[in-house]
C-alpha cells in the first residue's frame, strides 16, 4: 500500500498528460464527443433525474421516507439486512435509475439512519436502470423490439434481487462496531444538518425512548406515522427553506453527473483515436470467443464498460449474433452501469465514509448475473419464436427529448412498486406475529 501511494499521484498526472496530448491532436473529434455527452445530458439525464432528486429531498424533509421505512421494516431487516427506509430507496430507484439510489443512501448516511454497512449493501443493489430508459430507449430505440424488454427487465431487476440478497452478507465478518443496534439515534440530529439541535429537536429528544416504546404497543401504521412526525419535527425547515435547499443540492449534483457524462464520451473518443480501444475490443473478442459467445458483441462490451448508453446501442446493432446474445449483452451493460455511472456513484459517496469497492464488485457481479438470467430466461418467456409467451407490449415510442408522459410513467411505476413492498411488508409481518404466536402455544 505505501508503494501504491508513492507512485499513484504521479502515474495520475501522466495519464492525465496523455489524454491532453490526444485531446489536442484530435480537437474536432473531441469537440463533437463533448456535444454529444452535453446532448445525452441536457436532453435526457437532467430532465428525467432532477424532478426526482429535489423530490426526494422534500419526502426526507417531510419524513415521508421514514413513514415508508417503518412500514417496509419487516421486510427489509430479514431479506437485505438494512433498515425499512431501505424500501423506499430501491422503489425511488428503480423508477428513476442511477444514481438517484447512491444519492439517498448518503442522505440517509449523513442523517444517521444507516451504518456504514447497511449504507455498502443499499448502494450496491439500488443502482439499476429506470423501466422507461430499459423499455423505450433499448428495447424500442436500439433493438426495434418491444417485445424484449420481458426478458430484459427479468434479467435486470432479477439480478437486482439476487445482488440484495448476497449483499446481506457482506459485513458479516465486522463484528458489532457498526450495527443498526449501534446506530446513533436520529433524535440527536440537527435540523438543516447545522449541528446544532433545534428546538423542536429538544423538545422531543428527551422523551424519544418513552415514546417509541409506547409507539411499538400500537400497530405499524402508528409506529409510521409517529416516526413521520418525529422526523418532520427533528427537520425544523420551513417549506420555502426546504424547497431552496432541495433545489441547490440537487441543481449541484446533476452538474456533476452531466460533467462526468461528458468527460468520459471524450475521454473514450480520445482513446479510440489513439488506437488503445482497438488492443482492448481485440483482448475482449478473445474473451468471448474463449466462453463460446460471438465476437461480434465486442464493441456493445467495451462501449458499455465506459458509458451505458454507447454500449446498449451496439447491443442492438450488433450483426452475426443471435438476438438471445445480443440481449445478454444489453442486460451486462445495464447491470454493469458504465463508468460513467461509476464515477457518479463515487462523487457522491466521497462525502460518505461508503467504501466503492463493495459497489463495484457488485456491479460486476449484477452485470454477470443478469447476463446469465437473460439467457437462462428466453426460451421460458419467449418461446421457441420471435413472438413472446407473454402478450405483446405496447408499442412505445423514443426520442431522445423527455416528455411529461415518461415522467408519468415513472411515478406509476413507483407507486405500483411501493404499493407491493408494503403489502409484503405486511406479509412479512402477519407471518412473523403467527409464527410467535404459534411458538407460544407450543411452548405453552
Amino acid at each position: 500500500m505505501p508503494l501504491f501511494r508513492r507512485y499513484s499521484l504521479p502515474l495520475l498526472i501522466l495519464m492525465l498528460l496523455f489524454l491532453f496530448i490526444l485531446m489536442a491532436t484530435h480537437p474536432q473529434s473531441s469537440l463533437n464527443a463533448g456535444l454529444r455527452g452535453l446532448a445525452i445530458w441536457w436532453d435526457v439525464l437532467f430532465p428525467s433525474l432532477f424532478p426526482f432528486f429535489v423530490i426526494s429531498e422534500l419526502l426526507l424533509g417531510f419524513g415521508i421516507v421514514h413513514f415508508i421505512g417503518t412500514l417496509l421494516d419487516p421486510l427489509m431487516q430479514p431479506l437485505f439486512r438494512v433498515p425499512g427506509c431501505g424500501g423506499f430507496v430501491a422503489a425511488v430507484s428503480c423508477a428513476s435509475g442511477y444514481p438517484i439510489g447512491a444519492k439517498l443512501t448518503a442522505k440517509l448516511w449523513e442523517q444517521k439512519w444507516i451504518t456504514r454497512i447497511e449504507g455498502e449493501r443499499l448502494v450496491a443493489f439500488t443502482t439499476s436502470s429506470d423501466p422507461i430508459f430499459l423499455i423505450g430507449a433499448v428495447s424500442v430505440g436500439f433493438f426495434h423490439q418491444p417485445e424484449i424488454a420481458v426478458v430484459l427487465g427479468a434479467a435486470h431487476y432479477g439480478g437486482v434481487l439476487i445482488i440484495g440478497l448476497l449483499m446481506r452478507f457482506h459485513g458479516s465478518c465486522s463484528g458489532g462496531a457498526d450495527t443498526h443496534d449501534n446506530r446513533p439515534q436520529p433524535t440527536a440530529i440537527a435540523a438543516g444538518h447545522t449541528g446544532q439541535p433545534t428546538p423542536a429537536s429538544l423538545a422531543v429528544a428527551p422523551n424519544a425512548k418513552l415514546d417509541t416504546s409506547s409507539a411499538q404497543r400500537r400497530g405499524r401504521l402508528r409506529q409510521a406515522l409517529f416516526a413521520m412526525h418525529t422526523a418532520r419535527l427533528e427537520d425544523g425547515r420551513p417549506f420555502g427553506e426546504l424547497l431552496r435547499q432541495a433545489i441547490a443540492s440537487s441543481l449541484r449534483l446533476i452538474i456533476v453527473v452531466g460533467g462526468l457524462v461528458v468527460f468520459f464520451c471524450v475521454i473514450l473518443e480520445a482513446l479510440t483515436n489513439s488506437g488503445l480501444m482497438s488492443g482492448l475490443r481485440l483482448l475482449t473478442a478473445s474473451l468471448l470467443s474463449a466462453w463460446g459467445l460471438p465476437p461480434t458483441l465486442t464493441d456493445s462490451i467495451v462501449g458499455g464498460i465506459f458509458e451505458v448508453t454507447l454500449g446498449a446501442q451496439a447491443a442492438g446493432e450488433a450483426t452475426g449474433a443471435a438476438l438471445p446474445f445480443k440481449v445478454a449483452a444489453a442486460a451486462f451493460v445495464l447491470s454493469w452501469g458504465g463508468l460513467s455511472v461509476h464515477a457518479q456513484v463515487a462523487s457522491i459517496l466521497n462525502t460518505t465514509n461508503l467504501r466503492y469497492l463493495p459497489f463495484l464488485l457488485a456491479r460486476a457481479a449484477h452485470g454477470i448475473i443478469s447476463a446469465l438470467l437473460a439467457l437462462v430466461l428466453w426460451r421460458p418467456l419467449m418461446g421457441q419464436g420471435s413472438s413472446p409467451v407473454f402478450f405483446p407490449i405496447q408499442v412505445i415510442t423514443w426520442s431522445p427529448g423527455f416528455s411529461s408522459t415518461v415522467l408519468w410513467q415513472s411515478l406509476l411505476f413507483l407507486t405500483g412498486l411501493l404499493i407491493a413492498m408494503l403489502c409484503l411488508s405486511w406479509l412479512s409481518a402477519g407471518t412473523s406475529r403467527l409464527f410467535a404466536r404459534l411458538r407460544g402455544a407450543f411452548r405453552e
